[in-house]
């Protein structure tokens, strides 16, 4: 699968994935800074933002695409980073082509199966009849009640794209996800350990790694970091981005 991508920057290169329900846009101004040090590819995977569409979304699928990427962009080896969703695909590829990856950060993910989460808002997207709607503000304004955090739906109404013909889509692939959605939460099994230097940062507010979870992912990355962003949440990038730019280029620096 051919995927969507946006270079920021020369250097050493850099290839971010984002997370579920989101799009590589989530990280243009990350992307733009750490490209002032790096070649830095922004990767949309499979089932959102302009990625092409499949009814399969396994992790195995998105390992692949990710291997098609580097073959297609000439990139041996790269710093990968990946958040969530993004952060078990980069945990998975890793793990299956170790010297593709020169340094791993995973963002705010354990390789754990994950607590289903989004089940509230699979529900409210998918009830939603795109095509009754005239405006982004009405579309907000009939997610509230199943989706009353604001800033909840911001993120998700990124994903509304407006048609030739005026009526609005998504560019996500919502039934895909919603099909998939227990593969998505699924834990990592893949059998072997990665070596290499690993860093997992994680919202000092966010459930999504907690102090049992040290034991699995130190059998897998026995030599992973870990740092905790104060303050922050799950969407620990968006929410503290000077601090959390600050620790991952320290680390990808660092010899």
């Amino acid at each position: 699968m051919h995927l969507f991508s946006k270079v920021y920057g020369e250097g050493e290169p850099v290839v971010i994935l984002h997370g579920l329900f989101g799009s590589l846009n989530n990280w243009n101004t990350l992307g733009r800074r750490l490209g002032e040090d790096f070649k830095v590819h922004l990767v949309d995977q499979r089932n959102h933002g302009r990625s092409p569409h499949d009814r399969v979304h396994t992790y195995q699928a998105m390992v692949d695409d990710l291997h098609d990427f580097y073959r297609e962009k000439g990139i041996p080896s790269a710093h990968l980073i990946g958040h969530s969703m993004g952060g078990k695909t980069a945990m998975e590829f890793a793990l299956s082509y170790p010297g593709a990856v020169r340094k791993l950060v995973v963002v705010d993910i354990s390789p754990r199966r994950t607590v289903a989460r989004h089940d509230a808002i699979l529900e409210a997207l998918t009830s939603l009849r795109l095509e009754r709607f005239t405006s982004r503000g009405s579309i907000d304004e009939a997610m509230k009640r199943k989706i009353p955090d604001l800033a909840v739906r911001q993120f998700l109404l990124t994903n509304l794209k407006r048609e030739e013909d005026g009526h609005f889509s998504w560019k996500m692939n919502l039934e895909a996800l919603r099909s998939n959605y227990g593969e998505i939460n699924r834990g990592i099994e893949n059998g072997r350990a990665f070596g290499g230097p690993v860093l997992f940062v994680r919202g000092e507010r966010s459930p999504y790694i907690n102090e049992e979870d040290t034991s699995l992912i130190k059998a897998l990355f026995p030599n992973a970091e870990f740092r905790t962003i104060s303050r922050a949440g799950h969407w620990v990038h968006a929410e503290a981005p000077d601090e959390f730019l600050a620790v991952v280029r320290e680390f990808i620096s660092s010899s």
